[in-house]
């Protein structure tokens, strides 16, 4: 065994490389070999430098670089990206001289003036995946600097990289990243960073007819869906006259996503026959070009505002829910550890709408308040964090002691104060006001302000039809209820929402209907516990004692402590006389007193 001892150490090494240098040398030998001298000894060299790097060794047409800190050789790596993008921005496409960066932090061996090991040739590796112009970096190097540089990373998920024996998790900043605005003047093949929330590009339709004021109709009608979708103040969406630059040419989905920097795009077309008009839609991922929605619409042209309307509803409606649902599935593949505030946020919601289950609805609390942790100004998490002692409140889970309903009152007035323009925030925080605090007025208040904002969010519809049937309001209630469900038929929340419409037929004296919406809500989701209640209340009232009992038998086993005499501990602020007669029908299916 030899006894001759190895210097090792960590390090972050910062691996560049010329992009296409064979193709550069190749037009221009002694131009581009002088251009990338003047690059390393003006840009290249003095940023290693700046940043407390060296250069290790120059390898033609790269160089490896140490640092004793990972947090510097990103930084010197974003800055020197930028720099030479602004070298780059007069310069033709086909002679721009542009850097792949890849970054790792590792275990490196020591030898004379020379580096080696697993650390260097993992940063070589991260840097031949790079795209030009871009930077990527291992999964180590970006649990040492998350918080810590102004840098946006996307998860490219596990890589297998060349004669590296295990796949790695690898984040990269997207071509274009570093790249300043130009005036006047349209990007060529450069990618944008996405924004760090869904981002969405409604195209212009296609027009399949030959008839101009069809043109007139499908361009009035984007227009809509595009100022429909900016009410949703947790989408990011591209301005129309963005949007409307691709009108009338043939584009790969993928390629808008890298150009206007979206996740997914929204694309359709408008076809007439006769009085007849058929609108197509269709939801897509520019990551994967997976689509997540499609639908299609027919109707008349005797009014064509109308249809237009009804369209844009239907879509918008459609849209919001499945873009959530498609960002909650991405965050489910991040790290556990990731610390990201959306992504805390996004888990949360995964954790929410399985709210039936107590162990769900606490865990999701839990994310809410770790996401508001990493963003006091998270004005959605404070709302959705209120929520979860509404699911709890109604499950009979809420001690409601004083504690409690104080920090209710402090969530939902923080998300309010923050969200002032947020429908989400103002939406849920209405409704556990007027729920949890009883606060009717305000609560009341806050859900109409949220409508105002955006009358295409289930969710307000939804809490607004619950705060309805409080104030005496059911028939009102039941067109929320129904709002919401036409805007939203496949939300998470549809149990609660055929529970609530249940619940005013109750509150109405028709017995039938509530305990046909009652049925519908235990079909999906037997353990629904308001869906349960109503389901025992309304089946007595109308003379089924079997099928109250039976519900009631549910009932009792998922809250064996509910009696009469604790009811008010899961019901709303409804008024006596309502609250007198559910009693009488939950007595009537066996709930003792």
């Amino acid at each position: 065994m030899s006894s001759e001892h190895v210097e090792r150490r960590l390090a972050a090494i910062l691996a560049a490389d010329v992009a296409g240098s064979c193709r550069l040398i190749g037009i221009d030998e002694e131009g581009t070999l002088a251009r990338l001298k003047a690059l390393r000894r003006t840009l290249f060299d003095p940023k290693i430098a700046q940043h407390h790097g060296r250069v290790v060794k120059n390898t033609g047409d790269g160089a490896i670089a140490e640092f004793a800190s990972v947090v510097d050789a990103v930084r010197c790596a974003d800055e020197i990206q930028r720099g030479m993008a602004e070298q780059n921005i007069d310069v033709p496409q086909d002679k721009r001289i542009e850097l792949r960066i890849g970054i790792h932090v590792g275990d490196i061996i020591i030898e004379e003036n020379d580096i080696f090991g697993d650390g260097v040739n993992i940063a070589v590796r991260l840097e031949g995946i790079a795209e030009p112009g871009g930077i990527s970096i291992s999964d180590d190097a970006r649990r040492q600097i998350r918080g810590k540089v102004d840098v946006t990373f996307e998860d490219l998920g596990s890589q297998s990289l060349k004669n590296i024996a295990e796949p790695m998790r690898v984040w990269r900043v997207p071509y274009g990243r570093a790249v300043p605005a130009v005036p006047n003047r349209w990007p060529v093949d450069e990618t944008l960073a996405l924004p760090n929330k869904p981002s969405i590009a409604v195209l212009p339709f296609t027009n399949l007819n030959s008839d101009p004021e069809q043109e007139y109709f499908a361009d009035g009608m984007v227009d809509d869906i595009i100022t429909a979708l900016s009410h949703f103040k947790a989408l990011f969406v591209i301005a129309r006259n963005s949007s409307f630059t691709y009108k009338g040419r043939a584009v790969d989905v993928k390629q808008v996503g890298r150009e206007l920097g979206v996740r997914y795009v929204l694309e359709g077309s408008v076809r007439k026959a006769a009085n007849r008009v058929r609108i197509t839609g269709q939801l897509v991922d520019t990551a994967t070009g997976a689509h997540l929605w499609a639908e299609r619409f027919d109707g008349g042209l005797g009014d064509v505002f109308d249809l237009q309307d009804q369209v844009t509803e239907s879509v918008v409606g459609a849209i919001a829910p499945a873009v959530e649902k498609a960002e909650i599935e991405r965050a489910k593949r991040k790290p556990t550890e990731s610390l990201d505030a959306y992504t805390l946020y996004l888990r949360g919601l995964a954790r929410f709408y399985q709210s039936a289950n107590r162990q769900a609805n606490d865990e999701a609390l839990r994310l809410f308040n770790r996401a508001i942790e990493l963003d006091p100004d998270f004005a959605s998490a404070y709302g959705r964090a209120a929520l979860c002692y509404v699911i709890a409140k109604t499950n009979g889970w809420f001690s409601d002691t004083a504690n409690e309903i104080a920090e209710v009152k402090r969530l939902a007035q923080r998300a309010v104060e923050l969200g002032k323009d947020d429908a989400i925030a103002l939406a849920a925080s209405g409704w556990a006001l007027a729920f949890v605090v009883r606060d009717l007025e305000a609560g009341a208040g806050l859900i109409d302000r949220a409508l105002v904002l955006n009358s295409n969010s289930a969710e307000a519809w939804f809490c607004g039809g619950w705060v309805k049937t409080f104030l005496g309001e059911q028939e009102p209630a039941i067109g929320r209820f129904a709002r919401a469900m036409r805007l939203s038929p496949l939300d998470p929340r549809v149990s609660g929402m055929r529970a609530g419409t249940a619940f005013a037929h109750f509150l109405l004296g028709r017995y039938d209907e509530a305990a046909s919406w009652a049925a519908m809500v235990l079909q999906d989701n037997p353990d629904h516990q308001p869906g349960l209640r109503v389901a025992a209340a309304s089946n007595a009232m109308a003379g089924r004692p079997e099928q109250a009992h039976q519900a009631m038998a549910r009932l009792r086993q998922l809250n064996p402590a509910l009696r009469v005499s604790t009811l008010k501990a899961v019901l709303g602020p409804w008024p006596a006389d309502d609250v007198a007669r559910y009693e009488e029908g939950l007595r009537q299916a066996g709930l003792p007193e």
